[in-house]
């Protein structure tokens, strides 16, 4: 590794730890660009970029998994009850990683994520029955949920607003190459029969850590040695550790996010286990769990008013950009969930596919995403605005998701189905990566990882209620619709039917009880299409009402410096172009200033 430049003399040596708008992350990540020489810049974009292409190889195969493990163990119908448990999860995780990254550094932050990805995925390839599966998923999805945010953190770190949004698409391009490396992978770990899914979850345990030690060690080098120049001045390290550790887990805020992650589950969780329960609906324990959870929420809203650090920060709450960036995120995941929850299960049964190719379809979405991604961070490179291209992907997603009320039949044409999927992928890749940028311009370096976070909360939850949504219907559908369209099998088998889509798929395409599922399940995927469908509707709404930040050579929008912390030209605060006018423009650059200054002199 390079150590240019190598002498304090060629470093700027001015300690910036007397910025009080930074916390001691945000210090740091500003101290080591400058001890970052030409290669050690080089190693951080290839290591970020091997982190990037194991995300992506895990999120192409796993998938799968799943709904094979669940369907040997005979609990298929649980998939969307651990998706909830998991999806919440991964939604109250972001703001722990996100503060630990702000509070101590990049690189700590990554080096926790790791040991919860490792860990789940031990836990999930050695599990013997369906709970323990889902007690490995929620462990991994810590991990998984903090790799997936340090990436896009570490991004905003090192690029300016124009550059951003196609850096962050870039990370998600090894997606495109991993759709069909990791459908062979999945198809082959699928065959070995019924352990090849444990050898599937088992091999990211050791291919994780080889892929982000390298990421790791430069940050930890470059954060020791710019320690060592003395760039960055850590403040009360004599305390007793005690005292930092109460304090640090008083930053956290584990019980505010331990209410909301309560809240959410014990309101979500029944629309998908009533169906299985003794009695239903009618089951004391599901209109407990309801009633619990609607009482625990208001209590989160009553901690997190007091909370000196609370999950959402609350001066968010009065930026509009974060507001409907959310609230598009919330409504868009729900939409996506319902709709693909159950996706490979359904083209599993209906279509006589290889397993190759279900894998290429069940990421037909991924792909389109993640190539019209970059597609749009290219056009915001020259355009350098963010709306047009959110608006315009909302559209184009609302229309991927009617197609597919019509597609999803048994007799549609592969064709419709699959460009049902890749109009979703394209507008998703559109609004994903405008809506994201946007967030991040509307707020000051030391707010862009918790506001990266809470979008990403918020969003997440979103997909628990979209997954408890489609948990939901299938429970609630399925057995009535194999019941009408399977009459002549008996009860006993009609469950095993529905507990497994291995059992279905024995019977040869045109037996009575193969056309019989294939019914059921074309009935159900068509009330999922159109709920998915309605529920699109509101992003797009709601992103007409998103403000059109300019973006350019600053790190954000609202101070309008660049990466070494000086002042760049914005046209719409100089009052040379449109978008929002210049006089607003400064009102909540001064404002937004103020509330950060008031805000980390209260906290420090």
């Amino acid at each position: 590794m390079s150590t240019q430049p190598t002498a304090p003399q060629n470093v700027e040596t001015r300690s910036i730890a007397s910025d009080s708008t930074a916390h001691l992350g945000v210090r740091t990540v500003e101290a080591t660009h400058k001890v970052l020489g030409k290669y050690t810049k080089w190693a951080l974009f290839i290591s970020l970029g091997l982190a990037a292409y194991i995300y992506s190889l895990d999120g192409t195969t796993t998938y799968t998994y799943l709904q094979i493990a669940a369907s040997y163990m005979d609990h298929h119908s649980l998939i969307g009850t651990i998706t909830v448990a998991q999806t919440i999860i991964v939604a109250v995780g972001k703001p722990i990683i996100a503060k630990i990254a702000d509070v101590r550094s990049r690189g700590l932050a990554y080096v926790l994520v790791l040991l919860f990805y490792v860990l789940g995925y031990i836990v999930i390839a050695s599990a013997k029955n369906i709970e323990t599966i889902a007690g490995g998923k929620i462990l991994y999805a810590i991990g998984y949920t903090g790799l997936q945010l340090l990436t896009q953190i570490v991004i905003a770190d090192i690029t300016t607003l124009q550059w951003r949004s196609l850096m962050s698409a870039l990370m998600s391009l090894p997606f495109v190459i991993n759709v069909f490396i990791g459908g062979k992978i999945s198809a082959s770990m699928i065959r070995k029969g019924p352990d090849g899914w444990r050898w599937g979850y088992g091999m990211f345990a050791i291919l994780v850590p080889a892929a982000l030690a390298p990421l790791i060690i430069t940050l930890l080098w470059a954060e020791r040695k710019a320690k060592r120049l003395n760039l960055i001045v850590t403040r009360n390290e004599d305390r007793p550790f005690i005292s930092r550790l109460k304090e640090g887990l008083n930053k956290l805020n584990i019980f505010g996010l331990l209410l909301l992650g309560t809240s959410v589950a014990l309101i979500l969780l029944p629309m998908t286990l009533a169906e299985n329960a003794r009695d239903g609906w009618n089951n004391p324990s599901m209109i407990a769990m309801i009633v619990v959870g609607f009482v625990v929420f208001p209590a989160f809203v009553f901690w997190e008013s007091k909370a000196n650090f609370p999950v959402v920060p609350l001066h968010f709450f009065k930026n509009r950009t974060f507001l409907i960036a959310a609230a598009v995120g919330f409504f868009d995941f729900i939409s996506f969930y319902i709709s693909y929850t159950y996706l490979f299960s359904f083209v599993y049964i209906v279509k006589p596919w290889s397993l190759e190719n279900m894998t290429y379809f069940s990421y037909t979405q991924t792909v389109s995403l993640t190539v019209f991604a970059i597609v749009a961070g290219i056009i915001m490179r020259f355009t350098h605005r963010a709306k047009p291209l959110l608006v315009i992907g909302l559209s184009i997603r609302l229309l991927g998701c009617g197609l597919m009320i019509h597609s999803r039949g048994a007799q549609a044409s592969d064709a419709e189905i699959v460009w049902s999927q890749l109009l979703q992928g394209i507008g998703g890749g559109f609004a994903a990566i405008a809506s994201q940028t946007s967030a991040q311009a509307s707020v000051p370096h030391i707010d862009v990882a918790m506001i990266t976070a809470s979008v990403l909360l918020i969003t997440e939850i979103g997909g628990a209620v979209g997954s408890a949504i489609a948990g939901a219907i299938w429970t609630h559908m399925m057995p009535d619709r194999l019941a009408a369209h399977l009459p002549f099998v008996p009860l006993a088998d009609r469950q095993v039917l529905y507990g497994s889509i291995l059992a279905a798929s024995t019977f040869p395409r045109d037996s009575p009880v193969r056309i019989g599922a294939i019914q059921a399940y074309d009935d159900v995927m068509k009330i999922m299409s159109i709920v998915a469908t309605v529920v699109a509707v509101v992003p797009l709404f709601l992103s007409l009402l998103m403000p059109n930040w300019y973006l350019g050579e600053q790190q954000n929008a609202v101070d309008n410096t660049d990466l070494k912390g000086e002042r760049v030209a914005n046209p719409d605060v100089d009052g040379t172009t449109g978008g929002e006018t210049a006089a607003a423009q400064r009102e909540a650059d001064e404002n937004s200033s103020t509330n950060v200054d008031e805000k980390v002199r209260t906290a420090i």
